[in-house]
């Protein structure tokens, strides 16, 4: 996209590159009844469906087995995204801040925390801190999430609250508004309705990151995947069944953002 600078001379050209969890859905345009999100997201729940009645043993047993697995998935996952989003409305504050050492904290919790794997962190907070704190494994799960996925909610706030156009609080300070006011009440409105597509693809990222919590014997999805498969021996079947029940949610979530994103797009003409 070309842009043109106040003289009227074309100034440089900008690429935008843009990858995220929802990368099956199909383009607006594109009209396709067998797009590739169709084919993947019938094609595996045609799977779920289909593989426990042409077999009932061991699919249908399987699929028996997962059901608190799966709640304790979205347990964890649904905590996990509102503790990070406390985090990350605090920490992209602190990354605008104009207090030098709230500024250069918040910095140094992004950088350290999205330096280290989640899994790292998790083994950390569970084992390492369990030597001085007796934590719940699901607490130490939900802990390991919320701060990880924290420091990219805080980059989120943040680039949603710099892109707010600076007449719009330089407008709410005319107005006798304190700065806290203005953020609270004209640029924080405005920065949620921007953000809240990103805010969904880390939602569909944390849910897919969930599975890495089976690691300290949280019964999710996966965990109970491994437990069925190590009583009857059938990895096969029961990591099949658990694959596709991960995709046919993360693809449904995948539509439901690029619904989202879409109505934003409309009501923002």
């Amino acid at each position: 996209m070309a842009q043109v600078d106040q003289a009227g001379k074309p100034g440089p050209t900008t690429t935008h590159i843009t990858i995220s969890d929802g990368a099956l859905i199909p383009d607006k345009g594109e009209g396709s009844f067998f797009s590739a999100w169709r084919i993947s997201f019938f094609g595996a729940l045609g799977l779920v469906v289909l593989l426990p009645v042409l077999s009932p043993d061991p699919y249908l047993n399987i699929l028996r087995f997962l059901p608190d697995g799966i709640l304790r998935t979205f347990q964890v996952t649904l905590i996990s995204i509102f503790f990070s989003l406390i985090i990350g409305l605090i920490t992209g504050l602190g990354r605008i801040s104009r207090n030098v050492f709230i500024n250069r904290l918040a910095t140094v919790y992004v950088e350290v925390i999205r330096g280290i794997p989640l899994l790292v962190q998790l083994f950390y907070i569970y084992f390492a801190l369990g030597r001085f704190l007796s934590l719940d494994r699901m607490v130490a799960a939900i802990l390991a999430m919320s701060v990880c996925y924290g420091a990219y909610m805080g980059e989120i706030f943040r680039a949603g609250i710099q892109s707010i156009p600076k007449g719009q609080m330089e407008a709410a300070l005319a107005l006798g508004m304190s700065r806290r006011q203005a953020l609270q009440l004209v640029i924080l409105p405005q920065t949620m309705k921007i953000i809240l597509p990103p805010i969904g693809n880390e939602f569909i990222a944390l849910l897919k990151d969930s599975s890495l919590v089976s690691i300290v014997a949280v019964s999710d999805l996966l965990r109970r995947g491994r437990e069925y498969a190590a009583t009857t021996f059938q990895y096969f079947e029961a990591y099949t069944m658990v694959a596709l029940i991960y995709l046919v949610f993360t693809l449904f979530f995948s539509k439901l953002v690029a619904l989202m994103e879409e109505r934003l797009d409309h009501s923002g003409r």
